[in-house]
């Protein structure tokens, strides 16, 4: 498996304060170069980058340092394999072509920017949508460069060869890990607490709890007048944070999520755009938590409505499933198990691990 092969690190920090998890890092590969790139310059870039044609996400990690970086390793190393992770680090990977290289997406980005651009809201963020979108597909034209490209969905694949037809896409399942998420029994007889997590400034994140808290959370409340709603996650921006009230808690970061799963009696993921699959949803269903989900993350588990996770393609049927499991303890554990079985049998890293571990070597010459 992985273990048995010499990882090299290189990635970016944004603040002084991250070289402390180096130690761990130094644990898992043989060597872990850190490029140091404060947020301000970061921010910089992208403001520069509005007359210019690269993705924001790419002009964002725009970095000398990182292209010589780079450049300095491979003049001292032996590399059989480049696994570059997200298309905003192809930048610094697409023309090194005497080297066998993976681009790892890991989901469709034009796909999420596709979906963001189908939601309703203002003016401003539309037209920025529009922008980002059209660069974002001119930018993946370059999975032509590459000797394999992998998404975590099949829904994710067949966007991308439909929209770059010749790119070799294959799939890499999003997987969760069993033993930081670890089921050790749950209390299936509360019926109270449903709980959304994720970082709190990003977009669809930000748009899931706030379309959620106005649209859905007073029909629930409503019906259900005991039950709480916890927001955890690390960063809440502003629209966030003034969602807090009686019945409704913003964590902030929280140093050990698992915990949150664990008196969680369900599991919420409103999502309205994104792509890929939802380590939230994974999460929960490591955990035995029930999960109601609507289309973003659902569709590329491949599983059943109720296997885990209820599937809700409009708000009305959202905020049924939700009722029914505050309902009924017998569906809570039965859905809860059977999540907890696809976890532990088609999401785990081991299994993934040697997917990925086929993949790298499909690719050496």
């Amino acid at each position: 498996m992985m273990a048995d092969n010499e990882l090299y690190l290189i990635t970016f920090v944004e603040s002084k304060d991250e070289l402390k998890y180096k130690p761990e890092l130094d644990k898992i590969f043989k060597e872990v170069h850190l490029v140091y790139q404060p947020k301000w310059k970061s921010y910089l870039n992208s403001a520069l980058n509005f007359l210019g044609k690269m993705p924001f996400q790419l002009a964002y990690f725009k970095s000398a340092k990182m292209h010589d970086k780079l450049s300095s390793f491979l003049s001292t190393h032996d590399i059989d394999v480049i696994h570059t992770q997200h298309l905003r680090m192809s930048q610094y990977t697409r023309g090194l072509t005497d080297y066998p290289r993976i681009l790892d997406l890991p989901d469709a980005y034009s796909l999420y920017w596709k979906r963001r651009m189908e939601v309703k809201r203002p003016l401003i963020n539309r037209l920025f949508d529009a922008l980002e979108s059209k660069r974002v597909i001119e930018e993946e034209k370059v999975l032509l460069n590459y000797d394999l490209n992998l998404v975590c969905s099949v829904e994710d694949r067949d966007h991308l060869l439909e929209v770059h037809p010749g790119s070799n896409v294959k799939l890499l399942r999003n997987g969760v890990d069993l033993e930081t998420f670890k089921y050790t029994g749950h209390d299936y007889s509360r019926n109270k607490t449903l709980l959304f997590t994720g970082n709190m400034d990003y977009a669809p994140n930000v748009d899931a709890v706030v379309y959620f808290v106005e649209n859905m959370w007073p029909i629930l409340k409503s019906t259900h007048p005991t039950i709480e709603l916890v927001i955890a996650g690390q960063r809440p921006v502003k629209q966030v944070q003034e969602l807090a009230g009686d019945s409704i808690t913003i964590t902030g970061f929280v140093e050990d999520i698992s915990e949150m799963y664990a008196q969680a009696d369900i599991v919420i993921a409103p999502l309205r755009f994104g792509a890929g699959t939802q380590n939230k949803v994974l999460e929960a269903l490591a955990m035995g938590v029930p999960v109601v989900c609507t289309d973003i993350g659902f569709k590329g588990l491949e599983i059943e409505s109720g296997d885990g996770v209820f599937h809700a393609s409009n708000d009305e049927q959202f905020v049924e499933h939700v009722g029914s499991l505050l309902d009924s303890r017998e569906l809570r554990e039965s859905t809860g198990q059977k999540g907890l079985e696809l976890a532990q049998t088609k999401f785990s890293w081991d299994g993934l691990a040697k997917t990925l571990e086929d993949h790298l070597k499909s690719v050496v010459r």
